[in-house]
């Protein structure tokens, strides 16, 4: 079965490698979407693929890199639509 998940995981997860480890978990899971942080110091991540892969990446954003210190993740699931042809790091 295949999912969409909308993620925002707050702590310190800027500046230690969260996307770059994101990106890697999520191609090597086979999931398609996208991570980026954002102004107000979150990453947020959008994950698109089969349901027990993405419940694997939200399991690891919990604790996230060596570095990270992660205090809250806000899941979201959405309709899987299927959109996203790969999986990347936004600059925007």
């Amino acid at each position: 079965m295949k999912v969409r998940c909308h993620i925002f995981v707050s702590g310190r997860v800027q500046g230690v490698f969260f996307r770059k480890n994101t990106f890697e978990r999520a191609k090597i899971l086979g999931l398609k979407g996208w991570v980026r942080n954002t102004e107000d110091g979150r990453v947020e991540a959008m994950f698109e693929g089969e349901k027990e892969n993405v419940e694997k990446i939200l399991e690891w954003l919990k604790t996230g890199p060596p570095l990270a210190k992660v205090e809250n993740v806000e899941v979201n699931f959405e309709e899987f639509k299927g959109e996203f042809e790969d999986f990347e790091i936004r600059y925007d």
